[in-house]
């Protein structure tokens, strides 16, 4: 598991990955298998992200608590939030 970050299911089904190096969601409104083809380049194989998703995934609840303003604006992190969740 990679500990500068994690993956999360959002309200809306799909899935994003909070970076811990920045304290913010960096990608977001990921489908499974845009995941598992390794569309935030933070896995090394298909197994890999599988796994992740089976045994790692975590709640959503941990990205409202993790995030700081340090690299995104309150703002821009409601409106983010408000798009993971239709």
């Amino acid at each position: 598991m990679n500990m500068a970050g994690f993956i999360a299911k959002q309200p809306n089904g799909l899935y994003c990955r909070f970076s811990h190096v920045v304290d913010c969601p960096t990608h977001w409104n990921i489908t499974r298998e845009d995941y598992l083809n390794n569309a935030t380049g933070n896995v090394h194989s298909r197994d890999e992200a599988e796994d992740i998703l089976e045994n790692w995934l975590q709640p959503f609840s941990l990205v409202l608590d993790s995030f700081t303003t340090l690299n995104m604006s309150q703002d821009e992190f409601n409106k983010l939030i408000e798009s993971m969740s239709n």
